[in-house]
């Protein structure tokens, strides 16, 4: 089984999933070995890079060398077991396939919304862009509430919204963490970076934290690079004759239409911060069960 496999079972503890006393241990191990099928099943279906990934009618994934895929049916049972958003419009999820800690991953999702204008470009006002970001945000703690996982805040701009009109890909990013937490406490990083078409727009997410954004920028950029349109829905073959305009212009995905899903995506993100810390935040007993298992599927190990 591959490591990254282990970060997000170590993840899911330090989520705080049901863990009882000594007495309900059996009963959490049971429940742990539900999830451990779970993941052993989506590993095995993953798309191992370098491989051409259709996207439906839309498009194509070059996926690299070094990255796996996870499609999405896969991905949304991923992202609802963490507390996150099951998304209709989610191509999939994109790890590291290395040994290398989860110190990374991205969202790839396309929404139909129709040709977006982007003369509004001109006229960002980022303060009030960031205030929406904000309140979109404490509107989604509703929902993390109800989950039992922890509230978090948008604590200001990683990346300033900026949009290439030649490229028509639109980049900005925002740091945003648990509520209530030191100053200088790590915050998780939302890198989002779209590519508009003729009928819609891909969003890729890159999820990491804020002392690693500068690392995985670049790892961003390239993979945006590695999406393309098919022939006839690029952002220049619109027809103003026959296409649909979306009812927003390019301030939305910024303001409006990402605020809604921001707070969802900072769930896994924030926990990226704890995979060090997985030891004081779980239960010893089923974390040293997780370590077994882990030993036991390698190579050669015991069955």
């Amino acid at each position: 089984m591959q490591k990254w496999l282990a970060c997000v079972m170590a993840a899911l503890l330090a989520a705080g999933f049901p863990v009882q006393a000594a007495a309900e241990h059996e009963m959490a191990s049971e429940a742990l070995s539900e999830r451990e099928q779970l993941f052993v099943e989506i590993d095995k279906r993953a798309i191992i890079g370098p491989k051409v990934i259709d996207l439906g009618e839309e498009g194509v994934l070059n996926l690299p060398r070094g990255m796996k895929f996870i499609a999405k049916d896969d991905a949304n049972k991923l992202m609802e077991m963490f507390g996150n958003a099951v998304s209709p419009q989610r191509y999939g999820l994109i790890f590291p396939d290395s040994e290398e800690e989860l110190a990374w991953w991205f969202d790839l999702e396309y929404t139909d919304s129709g040709y977006i204008k982007d003369d509004d470009a001109k006229d960002w006002d980022v303060d009030a862009m960031l205030q929406s970001l904000k309140e979109g945000t404490e509107e989604q703690n509703r929902i993390r509430r109800s989950k039992d996982i922890a509230e978090v805040e948008v604590t200001g701009w990683i990346q300033k919204p900026a949009y290439d009109d030649t490229t028509h890909r639109l980049v900005w990013s925002v740091a945003v963490q648990e509520k209530n937490m030191p100053s200088d406490s790590e915050a998780s990083v939302n890198y989002n970076t779209f590519v508009l078409g003729r009928k819609g727009y891909i969003n890729l997410t890159l999820i990491t934290d804020t002392s690693l954004i500068e690392q995985y920028k670049p790892l961003a950029m390239q993979l945006l690079n590695d999406i393309e349109f098919k022939p006839g829905l690029r952002y220049t073959d619109f027809d103003s004759s026959t296409d649909k305009v979306a009812e927003y212009g390019l301030a939305a995905l910024i303001g409006g239409v990402a605020a809604k899903k921001l707070g969802l995506f900072a769930a896994l993100g924030v926990l990226l911060a704890k995979f060090g810390k997985v030891i004081v935040l779980g239960a010893a007993a089923l974390i040293a069960a997780v370590r077994v298992f882990f030993k036991r599927s390698k190579p050669g190990g015991e069955a």
